[in-house]
């Protein structure tokens, strides 16, 4: 859930600079990746004619703008460091706290999403707060012609979350990780939740990222408090 905040003087249809703060079941979130998507989404369709929206959240300044049928985020960028020498690359990204484990190349998309994941064992293997996400990601299959760079699955049953959808945080360390790997800095991935979604990255030499996506309008009504 994500919670709008009207910065003074700022009208929602024509400002273009809002606060903005998140929250899971269980507690607020520094940095939530589509609930901004959702944000800016809200605000393009109710005619906010800013070319480009600023948000004040804990993790600094993000920005989104419209292009196309797409909505493009400018998130930071983190980076991961390596944790371990196993069978599969294992790394950590301090700023969010978030693990990276790159199966080997012997598995693929498939393997990632038949994989079973008991969140209730990720709470037991980590109870310092060191850990607060485990993503796990698989290279992509272009010798068949596969469309995606990379594949990907996220957990966070330390902020109340199984298994997110689709994870633009998530996205803004795997960004830097594969960038790396595959020596390009534009690259499309698939995150494969039972929802799933696609995400189109650009990472700028400012040292930020665009993370691209889409959003669906399943809902409206009111929230009084």
């Amino acid at each position: 859930m994500s919670f709008q905040i009207r910065v003074i003087h700022e009208h929602p249809l024509s400002g273009s600079c809002f606060g903005l703060r998140w929250f899971t079941p269980t507690n607020e979130v520094p940095l939530c990746g589509h609930a901004t998507l959702a944000s800016a989404a809200v605000l393009f369709h109710k005619k906010n004619m800013n070319p480009t929206l600023t948000f004040l959240t804990l993790s600094g300044e993000l920005k989104a703008r419209q292009a196309g049928d797409e909505i493009v985020l400018d998130l930071p960028l983190y980076f991961t460091y390596p944790q371990l020498s196993l069978a599969h690359s294992v790394r950590y990204s301090p700023v969010t706290k978030k693990l990276l484990i790159c199966l080997s190349e012997v598995y693929e998309r498939y393997d990632l999403e038949k994989l079973k994941v008991d969140p209730q064992h990720l709470l037991l293997a980590d109870k310092t707060g060191k850990i607060k996400g485990v993503i796990i990601t698989v290279k992509g299959d272009h010798k068949n012609h596969g469309s995606y760079d990379f594949y990907s699955r996220y957990f966070a049953p330390w902020n109340g979350i199984s298994e997110d959808p689709v994870t633009g945080s998530a996205h803004a360390v795997l960004s830097s990780y594969w960038s790396e790997q595959l020596g390009k800095d534009k690259l499309c991935a698939f995150q494969c939740s039972s929802r799933g979604g696609e995400l189109k990255i650009l990472l700028r030499q400012d040292g930020r990222v665009d993370i691209g996506g889409q959003a669906c309008f399943v809902l409206e009504g009111f929230l009084s408090l």
